[in-house]
């Protein structure tokens, strides 16, 4: 991956997000609020039965990259050597806005495919929460998933839509390192979503897989 010419300007129009003013009174007060229409989205939680990981996606994201950076250097060009690029990666779920003419376990599919070159079936996605991720002012939902692959279900290499700007990289997470990442307490490049999709899978999901590899291990003994 390869970052150059990176800089800000004001919005133009847009096809992802319409920035708009909400009016109202509360208990006898005017007020305004600043709001972002935007799609919803899908995320999907990957666990790979065959390696006992998590598959997830690392990907440079525009805007975790700027905001990382000190407020009085973030207009016009951006210096890729004051600031190197990688401020802007971020590992998370594979996931995908809702922008088709199709049912959310349909485009949940596409994305795991598409990203991360696994082929699940629509009936092995199962929806598990479905939540905001933002209250304050760009309010879209986003709808978890959670399924299961093995080595057998990878047809591609994935890495995203190349023709759409994606340059994605696959990565696994062992459930020791994801353990790791959510006790961390340092400042990540990872969105709540992404922190509660793992704290799920370590509450609902860990232990019993913990207990099938105990038991393969005692019956090959």
């Amino acid at each position: 991956m390869e970052i150059k010419n990176l800089s800000t300007a004001p919005l133009g129009d847009s096809l992802f997000i319409k920035p708009m003013e909400i009016r109202y009174t509360i208990n006898g007060h005017e007020r305004k609020w600043d709001y972002i229409e935007c799609h919803n989205s899908v995320a999907i939680i990957i666990f790979n039965v065959s390696r006992r990981t998590l598959v997830c996606v690392k990907q440079f994201r525009p805007a975790v990259y700027v905001q990382n950076i000190p407020l009085q250097d973030r207009n016009g060009p951006i210096d890729l050597v004051k600031y190197p690029p990688n401020l802007g990666i971020t590992v998370e779920f594979c996931a995908g806005i809702v922008d088709k003419n199709k049912s959310l376990r349909e485009i949940a599919k596409e994305e795991v495919l598409e990203e991360t070159g696994y082929d699940v079936s629509i009936e092995n996605l199962h929806e598990i929460k479905v939540f905001k991720s933002n209250v304050g002012t760009a309010v879209d939902e986003i709808h978890l998933f959670y399924t299961e692959v093995d080595d057998s279900m990878k047809k591609g290499d994935g890495g995203g839509l190349e023709d759409e700007g994606e340059y994605i990289e696959v990565v696994e997470l062992t459930l020791e390192e994801a353990r790791q990442i959510c006790e961390q307490t340092t400042t990540l490049n990872n969105y709540c979503g992404f922190l509660y999709g793992l704290l799920w899978f370590l509450h609902n999901k860990s232990a019993y897989f913990h207990q099938t590899c105990s038991q393969s291990s005692t019956l090959e003994n």
